[in-house]
């Protein structure tokens, strides 16, 4: 368990508990090796467990390091959880020798409201601040490419309304709610992504997927896109479902196809 932010007590209460911190799943022998920050859905609300130390073992089986982001949720607000994610693809390149990763290869992975964090991420970056007294700080926080699985994207109309609330509060202002709807935020500079989702969806609307989907084409941005008919939301692995139990092979030969 390393904290994110020395200047920052870990907190002990409720869902935050160890937060912010992240969880180091490393690969040993010859490398650099790729590595994903893995951020777990939970609707802003709690960090689901599935989603996130069997998702990081399956990374490691297929050859990539995996770092565990346990990010704040409610009761805090917005900037934190992006806060979070941004400090642990900092410290990823600041650590590159230590943990044996490759600073051209971090991308990041996240499930549900961990999928809006890592779009946030994706479409809400820096390169960098040279004249920081903190030497992490002066490293890109731009992933390398994005993993979203079944992912809350906008604020608008198709948003997950607990997320929304937990991230922003009850009363969100427009220009909060613009900023966040992450596919309206896509530039020439957004890193590729892969994206699924099931068409049934009852939690998080396909549409999130689909729209952050026809934003990444309207940008000549790569991207794979998989919507299977039918599945309840929160799959994780999907190891028991028999459609979406193919994304991670799916998964896995886009991550090749990347140079991950």
């Amino acid at each position: 368990m390393i904290p994110l932010w020395d200047s920052k007590d870990l907190d002990n209460s409720g869902f935050n508990t160890d937060c912010p911190s992240i969880q180091l799943y490393l690969l040993e022998g010859e490398g650099p090796h790729p590595v994903m920050i893995v951020a777990p859905g939970g609707a802003y609300f709690f960090r689901a467990d599935h989603e996130a130390h069997p998702v990081a073992r399956w990374l490691n089986s297929i050859g990539i390091s995996a770092i565990v982001l346990n990010y704040r949720v409610t009761p805090y607000k917005h900037p934190d959880p992006l806060t979070d994610a941004q400090r642990a693809i900092r410290m990823a390149r600041y650590h590159r020798e230590k943990w044996n990763i490759d600073p051209e290869r971090v991308g990041i992975l996240g499930f549900s409201a961990g999928g809006h964090l890592a779009s946030t991420v994706g479409t809400h970056f820096d390169l960098g601040n040279e004249l920081s007294g903190d030497p992490i700080d002066r490293l890109s926080c731009r992933p390398d490419l994005m993993v979203l699985c079944y992912p809350v994207i906008t604020m608008g109309e198709h948003t997950h309304e607990g997320s929304r609330t937990n991230l922003l509060g009850e009363n969100p202002k427009d220009e909060e709610l613009a900023l966040l709807s992450n596919e309206t935020q896509i530039t020439s500079d957004t890193p590729p992504a892969f994206l699924w989702h099931t068409a049934d969806d009852a939690a998080v609307d396909v549409e999130n997927s689909l729209q952050f989907a026809a934003g990444l084409s309207r940008h000549k941005i790569p991207f794979d896109l998989h919507v299977f008919e039918s599945g309840q939301h929160g799959l994780g692995l999907a190891e028991e479902h028999p459609e979406a139990v193919v994304w991670p092979n799916l998964c896995e030969t886009w991550l090749r196809k990347r140079g991950f």
